[in-house]
């Protein structure tokens, strides 16, 4: 049998017992019932058949690695599945920042005279003022800062759903649980991170009037 969907609970069951004795072959066997499941979700997150192969492979090794760690409180595809989507969402983090920084504009060097002073500030886009850059800077900081302290089942929904763009039912397969616990987590994820918003904005409002004074 090729598909864990056609093996039974107990089969899967008495495979990881032997595998977290380092029964390497027990492991192959749930390497096989799972791994075109695991694939076609990073092919799905992805979107391409040759860092889906490698992050499957990166998938496989952290489970056998981990698999001792394993406490059974999911079920097994469950637990690669979340392991294989961690992989995907750092991969994808990661390209973004690449993304950014070979995109950035590129500053103009600054011009000096022959006695070595300068002849002209950098050419850059100062239109906006430095209170309302600043602001910006911590709006994103309080936004990060509030993701990073929710609970990692609803940092994990949000971050795939608003950040990653992918479907309730994607986000479901990622994480082995139901549509309607997708939308429940994500609910109380965009609820938490609106407080915290809400809370910086007032803030920033006292800091303003203070000032002011």
């Amino acid at each position: 049998m090729t598909e864990a969907k056609e093996s039974s609970r107990e089969e899967i069951a008495e495979l990881v017992a032997r595998a977290q004795r380092r029964d390497f072959q027990a492991f192959e066997a749930l390497v096989a019932m799972h791994r075109a499941k695991i694939y076609a979700l990073a092919l799905r997150m992805i979107r391409n058949p040759s860092e889906a192969e490698e992050l499957t492979q990166e998938t496989f090794l952290s489970a056998w690695q981990n698999l001792p760690r394993f406490r059974g409180e999911s079920a097994f595809g469950s637990w690669l599945h979340r392991i294989c989507a961690n992989f995907v969402l750092m991969r994808l983090r990661r390209q973004k920042l690449e993304a950014v920084i070979s995109n950035a504009p590129d500053l103009p060097e600054p011009r000096f005279d022959a006695n070595g002073s300068l002849l002209s500030p950098f050419s850059y886009d100062w239109s906006r003022g430095t209170e309302e850059k600043v602001l910006d800077r911590e709006l994103r900081l309080a936004i990060e800062e509030a993701t990073a302290r929710l609970p990692e089942d609803y940092r994990t929904v949000f971050l795939l759903k608003d950040i990653e763009g992918l479907s309730y039912e994607e986000i479901a397969e990622a994480v082995g649980v139901t549509v309607a616990a997708v939308k429940s987590r994500l609910h109380r994820a965009r609820v938490a991170l609106r407080e915290s918003i809400n809370a910086f904005y007032g803030q920033s409002s006292r800091r303003s009037r203070t000032s002011g004074i």
